[in-house]
């Protein structure tokens, strides 16, 4: 059976279809109300008519399709098939990085908190997300000064001889030392990080509440005072939220801009009726999608000039125009159905209210279905005039932005640099500071290494330093970089200065773990640590090495962490290359009868050179070294002189 024939000849119910190539490969895949209505619109002259799905049809040769039982489960297959098969024809959603958790690994004997961008099942809880993406960081550490949850990377399946600083600076319960806890006080610890964080404040404080009397009564009073002060928390970040709550609605606002074939897209996160984070996206090159077929009546193309109007009735430049695109090459609806599907139906969390810059068909059909899964009611809207307009027009202006800094190829802002560094490492901070390492050496011989420091936007070379394994033989890239940030860090320690925001790492997984290992043996292991592998530019987060970073090639974050990484690289081989020089300079005078190690040193650094030694008199080098040992010098370099005349 032919396409044309297996196309006629399919069933009327809602499903998803899927195109295949010559090789097998899934090229698109769409959803459909009636699947025999839509796939056969495909071969109408029409549609062939349009290029992409013109190019969509000459290259299908065959066709799956999935039936369901009604549109909203289309809509969620069509959502997880796409995610999973990446079909050269549908829109991706190019930056996958998820909205930050907090993640309570209840699988383990002992659970930590920490942030995650990625929900996997694994047993563990995930809360969230959190915007700004910080704000889960700041729900972590409240964690641990209220609950002291663990959240560091030592391994809790077995004791260890001492406590991480965490403990020390009461941030923990210390379940990786024996005796310092108990599994019962611990699991109090978590079914209340737990209440905490699915919002049952009213529950949490009852319990409480209940425990402070009855340690009170027990005369326990650094108990129940530790209780008293939970409880004094837990009641301020409740009245928070509420206000919070009463002042506006949550939101997400989207705006774009697109040209030349490329396109910008910011999405604006609303809480509480306050913009309080931003996010870009950017498609380089848009996949060759076929266009939905509009639905009767909805608005499919932007919003026109008359259409944009502010909140108190003036009328504004429009955002948008007919002729700011080609419709040919790209369609609004089409993208903004495919883009909120693959951003939505899998989060935990959707605003009740979502603004965007123009229409789509199943409009009505996802908001449905989002409502179903998150609970409450979910309006995805238009708005052609007044605030909510407004909005969106913002939204359109700073992807415009996005869109110059992205493809006109504008330098950044450091801050802006340093807040997508952040964001792209999931840091807890804001970067000010990172120390860079790597290692240099011919097979083993001169090994040394190198710290260079980017400091406030730029490189601040008075703070590199430059050292000499000392306790490595041979070739072992790997205890070369242990011993290095061991020693870097250990003297950090005992001069008190403050940690890097980020200790970053020449090298791959092999050198990130060797680093990880030496911090963790002086009792550090909170401290953010990176890897930048060669060739590949992949960048490994430590405690996420199976999430590897992989940023596009125009990406500042990208651009800045190959400036560190590639002045370490360059500090560290013209280190290296001294000190072989030294060697190879040093070797003929250790050929000198009664010329040492230290003498060779010795007089090179006072005449500056072998050269310089050469040239020096009798007297000269009599005066840094015993006269016998002076004349065999000055003889050694001078008996051609003396052959000669």
């Amino acid at each position: 059976m032919d396409l044309e024939q297996k196309i006629r000849s399919l069933p009327t119910g809602p499903g998803v279809y899927l195109y295949r190539n010559a090789e097998g490969e899934i090229i698109y895949v769409g959803k459909a109300k009636n699947l025999r209505s839509r796939v056969r619109s495909y071969l109408l002259d029409a549609s062939q008519a349009n290029a992409k799905t013109g190019s969509l049809m000459r290259e299908a040769v065959d066709l799956d399709y999935i039936l369901v039982d009604n549109e909203h489960e289309a809509l969620a297959l069509e959502n997880n098939l796409i995610k999973q098969r990446k079909p050269r024809f549908n829109i991706l959603l190019r930056d996958d990085k998820t909205y930050p958790y907090v993640k309570l690994s209840l699988g383990e004997r002992y659970p930590k908190v920490s942030v995650t961008r990625r929900l996997r099942k694994d047993g563990s809880a995930y809360y969230g997300p959190f915007f700004p993406g910080n704000l889960a960081y700041r729900v972590v550490d409240l964690i641990q000064r209220c609950f002291l949850l663990c959240s560091c990377k030592m391994d809790l399946s077995c004791y260890h001889p001492r406590p991480c600083m965490q403990y020390s600076i009461k941030r923990c319960l210390g379940p990786c030392v024996e005796g310092l806890t108990t599994p019962e006080a611990y699991q109090e610890a978590v079914h209340d990080a737990r209440m905490f964080l699915e919002g049952r404040q009213t529950e949490l404080s009852q319990s409480l509440e209940e425990r402070m009397a009855a340690a009170a009564a027990e005369q326990r009073f650094e108990a129940a005072a530790k209780y008293r002060d939970m409880l004094v928390t837990i009641r301020q970040v409740h009245e928070r939220q509420r206000m919070s709550a009463v002042e506006g609605e949550d939101a997400d606002v989207f705006g774009y801009h697109y040209e030349n074939g490329m396109l910008a897209v910011n999405l604006f996160h609303m809480r509480g009726g306050k913009v309080v984070d931003r996010r870009e996206f950017f498609w380089e090159e848009l996949p060759e999608f076929p266009p939905e077929p509009p639905a009767e009546g909805t608005i499919s193309a932007p919003l026109a000039a008359s259409d944009s109007v502010a909140g108190n009735g003036a009328q504004k430049e429009p955002v948008f125009d007919q002729d700011s695109f080609d419709q040919d090459s790209f369609d609004p609806a089409a993208f903004f159905s495919a883009l909120l599907k693959q951003l939505y139906i899998d989060q935990q969390y959707v605003p009740r209210m979502v603004y965007l810059p123009t229409d789509f068909p199943d409009r009505a059909t996802l908001s449905a279905l989002l409502g179903e899964r998150v609970k409450h009611k979910v309006e995805l809207l238009t708005p052609q005039r007044g605030e909510k307009r407004s909005l969106v027009d913002l939204a359109a202006r700073n992807a415009k932005q996005s869109y110059d800094q992205r493809f006109r190829t504008l330098e950044p802002s450091k801050k802006a640099v340093q807040e997508a560094l952040q964001d792209a490492l999931t840091l807890p901070e804001l970067p000010r500071r990172i120390e860079c390492f790597d290692i240099s050496h011919i097979q083993g011989a001169e090994t040394v290494a190198s710290m260079v420091v980017w400091e406030d936007g730029k490189m601040n070379k008075s703070q590199y330093r430059k050292f000499k394994i000392k306790t490595v033989e041979g070739v072992d890239d790997f205890a070369s970089m242990s011993e290095v940030v061991g020693r870097r860090y250990h003297r950090v320690q005992e001069e008190g200065q403050a940690m890097p925001s980020l200790v970053l790492i020449d090298g791959g997984l092999g050198q990130l773990h060797a680093a990880a290992g030496a911090l963790e043996q002086i009792g550090i292991v909170t401290q953010p640590l990176a890897a930048i592998a060669k060739r590949e530019e992949i960048i490994y987060v430590y405690g996420q090495e199976d999430e590897p970073i992989v940023l596009e090639r125009r990406s500042p974050v990208l651009h800045l962490m190959q400036q560190i990484r590639d002045e370490s690289h360059r500090f560290a081989v013209t280190y290296h290359r001294k000190r072989r020089e030294m060697r190879d300079r040093v070797s003929e005078l250790r050929e000198i009868g009664g010329v040492g190690a230290q003498t060779s040193h010795r007089l090179v650094a006072h005449f500056g050179s072998v050269r310089g030694v050469e040239q020096a008199s009798l007297q000269a080098l009599a005066s840094v070294v015993p006269s016998t040992v002076a004349a065999a010098i000055h003889e050694h370099f001078h008996k051609e002189d003396k052959g000669g005349e």
